[in-house]
């Protein structure tokens, strides 16, 4: 399915109410329109005698909603592991920070207790 299942990103979902006499508490109802989806992808809708939209082949929809979820999720775990990678190379360089700057405090030790103290000078 790889890329043919990024059709359902130009679909447009919307909320309507069926007509009083199929419906008579008017219950919100959400999906799509077959003659819109048949303009983004005609493969998505079943035609009546007339070859007119009659409805929307929603086990098509619904897989290919599967299909870009799986590949989001992928996305997802791969980002996950980078970010891990990232945490990793994170802690090995505080690590190399904390020695050298270990180090650096070290040698400054040792060029100040090497030094002689500060001289006086006399002008007579």
């Amino acid at each position: 399915m790889d890329k043919a299942s990024e059709v359902i990103f130009s679909l447009e979902p919307v909320s309507f109410h069926y007509k009083k006499d199929l419906d008579p508490e008017a219950v919100p109802q959400f999906g799509l329109v077959a003659e819109q989806v048949a303009k983004v992808d005609s493969d998505l809708v079943a035609r009546d005698a007339e070859g007119k939209p009659y409805t929307v082949r929603y086990e098509e929809v619904n897989a290919m909603l599967l299909n870009e979820f799986l590949k989001e999720h992928q996305a997802f775990v791969e980002e996950q592991r980078k970010v891990q990678e990232q945490g990793a190379t994170i802690a090995r360089q505080q690590e190399q920070i904390d020695a050298l700057t270990a180090g650096l405090q070290k040698v400054s030790a040792q060029l100040q207790a090497g030094r002689p103290g500060p001289q006086v000078v006399l002008n007579n």
